[in-house]
């Protein structure tokens, strides 16, 4: 390739992953709108969000952030998922829900000492296309990023297969990984369903 090849190949790919990250942040079309952990169902956390920022100055890894006018007034500054980047991290102590004052963000009740069930955030599969072991070489970086024990799977040792019915949607193994597009594709279905509920 020629040194002006080259140069063009590598402001043409700048660009493109300028376009990715501004699709990412303004239109979320990978996510479709990811509430952050235990939100309650979309027309209750719509009631009781007060857009404090709380939950998105409590998170440790800069995950939740603030939706904007092009998502629409009604969703505009309700926190969501930036899960195009990060993964959520599902810390152990849940700071971003203890400090939703509103509780829009809701722990379910249990017993004292009884371990707290793991959210669905939304639903991971693997774009067989754009990932590295389907279309012959090794990889592995997304090998050890499921916090879900039987969530991430290998087929014939070397694919990974998410089995849908274990994952939470968490996102660490679409931050892992290394393909460009990247090879996780994660979607909303979880609040889509709640959103076409009837009464």
């Amino acid at each position: 390739m020629k040194r002006r090849e080259f140069f063009r190949y590598g402001v043409q790919k700048a660009g493109d992953v300028t376009r990715e990250v501004v699709r990412a942040k303004m239109g979320l079309r990978d996510v479709n709108c990811i509430r952050p952990p235990f939100a309650r169902t979309e027309p209750e956390f719509a009631a009781a969000c007060t857009r404090c920022d709380k939950c998105i100055e409590a998170c440790p890894h800069d995950v939740i952030f603030k939706l904007t006018l092009e998502q629409g007034g009604d969703l505009a500054g309700t926190p969501a998922l930036d899960l195009v980047w990060r993964g959520c991290h599902m810390c152990e102590d849940w700071p971003c829900v203890k400090a939703c004052e509103p509780q829009a963000l809701l722990i379910p009740e249990h017993e004292d000492g009884e371990e707290i069930p793991l959210p669905r955030l939304g639903i991971a599969e693997v774009d067989t296309k754009a990932c590295l072991p389907y279309s012959g070489p090794e990889c592995g970086a997304c090998a050890h990023s499921c916090p879900v024990d039987g969530a991430l799977n290998w087929e014939g040792g070397t694919r990974p297969v998410i089995d849908a019915d274990m994952c939470t949607g968490c996102g660490l193994c679409r931050e892992a990984c290394i393909a460009y597009p990247n090879a996780i594709k994660i979607s909303a279905h979880v609040y889509e369903k709640v959103l076409t509920e009837k009464p």
